[in-house]
């Protein structure tokens, strides 16, 4: 029972906004705060949160950023013992703007992250056979996704993709690696090649990923929920209505409550609808890590809502 995390680790430098700014404009902001974030990072607190046995695989940089981002994921009991200390950058930061509306834009600095390479996938090899799922995301040079991939997929581990930030050149070679691939509907419509924004595209965009080798697709929809097809069934995700105050980590939670799920041997459905729980929660909170919920903070959310809204087709 146990999740290996091989990603980014950043520090979230946030600021808000009444409005995000339009190009060229200056606008008078809220607040400003520092908060540990990194795809990579917020997905194994995300995991680590639920009670499962969560490693990352990654690197920070040889500055105090890096330091308290590893003592952040330390407290949250995540294996940090494969994290490279690297001495010749920064650590990965992300530059991130929320309005009062809660929506966001980011702009990523990898840094660190921009070094990880055949080093680490091997420090991941080793430990691989400890491990029953793989998280991948794209804030890391894309060889070493690949390499990453191959890697799980030789040693018979799950390998779950949240293909984010969103890229059209993923390599033909990757699609038949990827166990699940979870993208949202920007980059579904970045992979598929054509606009996804209801259940009917959100299926013709799994249908054309699966076809590439993908054994599993899960577009997120947010407000209409997500849509999973697998070779055998094809299935809507539920939501849970909750009131937003920052959607930051949204998709990084949905993919920590899905490999969390896996890890403890749900059933696919019953591991998506954990996922939309988590992500759920997550949006009620500000910040990237800081939302993340526990397993009891979870589990009292959905025994108040003993039958979630399911989105019609």
């Amino acid at each position: 029972m146990s999740v290996i995390i091989f990603g980014s680790i950043n520090m979230d430098l946030v600021v808000r906004s009444p409005r995000l700014p339009e190009p060229g404009e200056t606008l008078i902001g809220h607040s400003f705060e520092t908060v540990p974030g990194g795809k990579g990072a917020n997905q194994a607190v995300a995991v680590a949160r639920l009670g499962i046995q969560t490693a990352l695989i990654g690197r920070i940089g040889n500055d105090g950023f890096g330091q308290t981002l590893l003592q952040g994921l330390e407290s949250d009991g995540i294996t940090c013992d494969r994290v490279l200390h690297d001495a010749s950058t920064h650590s990965g930061v992300a530059m991130i703007a929320v309005d009062d509306a809660s929506e966001n834009n980011i702009i990523v600095i990898p840094g660190a992250n921009g070094n990880v390479g055949e080093a680490d996938v091997d420090r991941l090899r080793a430990a691989l056979p400890q491990a029953q799922v793989l998280l991948l995301q794209l804030e890391i040079p894309l060889p070493a996704v690949l390499a990453a991939a191959q890697a799980a997929k030789d040693a018979g581990v799950t390998v779950i993709l949240d293909p984010a930030p969103a890229r059209s050149d993923l390599p033909d070679s990757l699609y038949p690696l990827i166990d699940i691939l979870t993208p949202n509907q920007v980059e579904a419509r970045q992979l598929a090649g054509f606009p996804v924004n209801d259940i009917e595209t959100a299926h013709r965009a799994a249908i054309v990923l699966r076809q590439r080798g993908v054994k599993t697709v899960i577009v997120k929809l947010g407000k209409l929920g997500a849509l999973c097809v697998t070779e055998s069934e094809t299935f809507q995700i539920p939501i849970f209505p909750v009131r937003a105050v920052d959607t930051v980590a949204a998709g990084d939670a949905f993919n920590g409550g899905l490999a969390a799920g896996l890890a403890a041997d749900l059933p696919l459905s019953q591991a998506a609808t954990q996922a939309a729980a988590v992500a759920a929660l997550s949006v009620t909170k500000p910040g990237a890590q800081p939302s993340l919920p526990t397993r009891a903070e979870l589990e009292a959310f959905l025994a108040q809502r003993e039958t979630p809204s399911t989105p019609a087709d």
